[in-house]
């Protein structure tokens, strides 16, 4: 004999899913624009800035200073870091998400920057990279 309990547990619990999972998103995942000066620059500030400004091994080996949004849409003497709009093509994603070289991993001999650091920068990236 078929019953019901089943099927409406399953559609229950896909439910509450659904609901408690809009809550669980990033705020940026549902289209809120993301600010350089506000969300991506603490980031850089507090992962990157110590190596990639004058004087630092960084910018000593790879050109890239990320002081300003100016001089991080510079890129480095090598080429841009930034290609707005298009996260995955950007290089600045690929050396944090550890797609290239492992000598080029960053941050350098320092602890990888956390999943939702990185989300933060592809949303801002994806969105246009803008100065805002």
């Amino acid at each position: 004999m078929f019953t019901w309990r089943f099927p409406v547990r399953l559609v229950w619990g896909a439910a509450i899913l659904l609901i408690l999972g809009g809550w669980l998103l990033p705020t940026n995942a549902q289209g809120e624009p993301v600010s350089f000066k506000n969300d991506v620059f603490p980031i850089l500030e507090l992962r990157c800035l110590s190596c990639h400004q004058p004087g630092g091994s960084g910018f000593e080996k790879s050109g890239l200073d990320m002081r300003t949004y100016e001089s991080l849409m510079k890129g480095t003497k090598y080429g841009s870091m930034i290609v707005p709009k298009s996260a995955f093509t950007s290089n600045l994603i690929a050396v944090i998400d550890h797609r290239t070289d492992t000598k080029l991993y960053m941050p350098h001999n320092k602890k990888r920057i956390s999943k939702c650091e990185r989300l933060i920068l592809r949303f801002w990236i994806n969105q246009g990279a803008k100065n805002n």
